[in-house]
């Protein structure tokens, strides 16, 4: 049985390869770039990209079973092309903003139109990434053991994509996930103080925080560019997730966890996140 990988280079997509690897199974990666995608030895590499979703359609030819990165744009022709080709299984990277309802135009879509396929579809759908923090603060780390924040005392739930893949190879490879969206975050509530500190901990070295305007972390995390220029008016409370000005009205809380129904292990901690990363941080 052969399971395609869409997205197989991204954090968690290569993760979903080699546990799928590790299972026994035959895994097929799409990737844009074959040449640097680094996968187990015995996984088939193939180039496409979801942008362009007739390249995918070649990619899918005699699967049964597909991991989804979201691309909404295309959702609707990569999926038609899943049926097709004779996949009958999608396991679809989305969302927790989705169960909150914040996300209704990137990851939504993508949803849509895999239950309205006929497919099997299971959606996993990862609250704050831990890999944020990476993002955000590891320039910074790295070249002045230094971070910038507005909030230090904000908190959330941020989940390892360790977890994250665990979760889709599970629904992937097991019957009984069928029509079920699952909301995944990390155990434990922590403030952005408490995560620099797990940080600092992990690497043997002193983080100092230093506690700006929003203004200011807009303008610097810009400045910086990648990941953090992208999202900074999301993460500064500037624009809401879909893109529109942030109303006055306060966040809400993260829907509780179902994954462990799915999995059965707790979710790894941010402390041990920030062990696995201490060389990125380095």
């Amino acid at each position: 049985m052969t399971t395609v990988v869409t997205g197989a280079t991204g954090h968690v997509g290569r993760l979903v390869v080699e546990r799928l690897v590790e299972a026994g199974e035959r895994v097929r990666a799409v990737t844009r770039d074959p040449d640097v995608a680094r996968l187990p030895a015995g996984v088939e590499v193939v180039r496409a990209d979801l942008a362009e979703p007739a390249s995918v359609a070649a990619a899918l030819e005699n699967a049964e079973r597909l991991y989804l990165f979201p691309v909404a744009r295309t959702a609707r022709e990569v999926v038609a092309s899943a049926a097709t080709a004779g996949v009958r299984r999608v396991v679809v990277l989305s969302s927790g903003a989705v169960t909150s309802g914040h996300d209704t135009t990137f990851h939504l879509p993508v949803e849509r139109a895999v239950e309205e396929s006929g497919l099997e579809w299971t959606h996993v759908r990862p609250g704050e990434f831990a890999l944020n923090a990476l993002h955000l603060w590891g320039p910074s780390i790295r070249a002045r053991r230094v971070v910038l924040d507005p909030y230090p005392d904000q908190s959330g739930f941020p989940v390892h994509e360790a977890d994250i893949a665990d979760l889709a190879a599970t629904a992937l490879l097991e019957d009984g996930h069928h029509g079920v969206a699952y909301t995944l975050v990390g155990p434990h509530r922590i403030s952005h103080r408490e995560q620099v500190r797990a940080i600092a901990d992990a690497i043997g070295h002193d983080i100092t925080l230093n506690q700006v305007t929003a203004d200011e972390a807009l303008a610097h995390y810009r400045a910086q560019g990648g990941w953090a220029a992208a999202g900074a008016e999301f993460l500064f409370g500037f624009h809401t997730y879909d893109g529109a000005p942030m109303s006055a009205d306060p966040p809400t809380a993260p829907a509780p966890s179902t994954a462990r129904q799915a999995t059965a292990e707790p979710t790894r901690t941010f402390a041990e996140w920030a062990r696995d990363h201490a060389d990125d941080f380095a």
